[in-house]
């Protein structure tokens, strides 16, 4: 098979930067749109084809009621919400057009560990994303307290033994984000080297 080397793509992973959830503005993707994005975001390397993943989506119409709760919610948690904090818990999930929860939906039974299988879901996250900026849109993963309450992620869809990998928030890009520090590849890797073995010990 001839390797071709593909530019725009290169260009774009060197390149790519999520965008705050507070920047995105609408449109977000209609219902087909989302079909093919959350098909993308599938091809995903999954042994034992499993598939242990779920999407929960979440649309502008929602967004109030879900508010509305998550600050009851929090208000157990915290006591009484200053005005601050209560105006941010009613706009966790206005803060895009869309949002899309990706849920860690195990099978624990199977050979495959969980571990590999919740690893295939944290990749199914990437895959949303890099989906979204391929469709034109940006989009922003985010884990906030409510993706690891109890309560709120059961409010939420999440249903006995799965978790929230995050949420995915989706929209129309309105400013190009600024980059951030990036990690030092040089210092992250290094070339194995293997030891030899002394047969005589």
């Amino acid at each position: 098979m001839e390797i071709k080397d593909l530019p725009e793509l290169k260009n774009f992973l060197k390149s790519r930067r999520s965008h705050l959830a507070a920047t995105l503005q609408h449109p977000g993707p209609d219902r087909a749109q989302v079909s093919e994005l959350l098909e993308m975001a599938c091809r995903v390397p999954d042994h034992g084809k499993i598939s242990p993943w779920r999407f929960v989506i979440y649309d502008a119409a929602q967004a109030k009621l879900i508010g509305e709760r998550l600050a009851v919610i929090a208000e157990k948690r915290q006591g009484p919400l200053g005005e601050n904090t209560r105006a941010m818990e009613l706009d966790r999930f206005d803060r895009a057009p869309l949002v899309i929860g990706v849920l860690s939906s195990p099978d624990r039974e199977h050979k495959v560990p969980v571990w590999e299988q919740e690893l295939a879901v944290g990749a199914v996250c990437i895959s949303l994303l890099n989906a979204c900026f391929a469709m034109g849109f940006a989009a922003q993963w985010l884990t906030e307290w409510y993706a690891f309450d109890e309560e709120a992620a059961s409010y939420l869809g999440a249903r006995d033994g799965e978790r929230f990998a995050g949420f995915i928030y989706v929209g129309t890009p309105s400013v190009k984000p600024n980059e951030r520090p990036r990690p030092d590849v040089a210092g992250l890797s290094g070339y194995f080297e293997a030891a030899s073995i002394d047969v005589n010990a």
